[in-house]
């Protein structure tokens, strides 16, 4: 006698990697492309933040060159591209390989207007960290309450 087992999430794994992914282009503009080898994990993982002038961007990139990066402003998007390398081992056989390799865009949409001409960038500890100076006519200004 052949039994089959009802199983109702079989088969969901990919429907929902598909959800996850619309839902980034959704509320990102554009769905962050995945680094080969990273099992479908958004790279680089970033912390966007912002004080009263600026906005920043931190993108953790262990073990990647300065070299290997660009960084461009356009409008209100900022986008992170790169290269990690394939690691070379010239000896020995590769028992686990989990850390990704290859080529990565990540895109994501600002909050507000930043003076483009006067970003900067760091990288220290491989983690990258994007100041982005809001143009003056966004940044909070205090206004004076005057009694008559």
């Amino acid at each position: 006698m052949l039994s089959t087992r009802w199983q109702p999430w079989s088969g969901m794994q990919h429907e929902m990697d598909r959800l996850r992914s619309e839902m980034d282009r959704l509320f990102t503009g554009s769905a962050p492309r995945r680094t080969a080898g990273l099992a479908g994990a958004v790279y680089p993982p970033l912390n966007v933040w912002e004080d009263s002038g600026n906005l920043y961007v931190e993108a953790e990139l262990p073990g990647m060159e300065q070299e290997d990066l660009e960084i461009f402003v356009v409008g209100h998007q900022l986008t992170v591209k790169g290269e990690r390398r394939e690691p070379v081992s010239e000896q020995g056989t590769w028992y686990r390989r989990e850390r990704g390799y290859g080529k990565f865009s990540r895109t994501v949409e600002l909050p507000s207007e930043i003076d483009a001409d006067r970003v900067s960038a760091a990288f220290k500890l491989g983690v990258l960290t994007i100041t982005l100076p809001k143009l003056p006519e966004v940044q909070p200004r205090r206004i004076e309450v005057c009694s008559e």
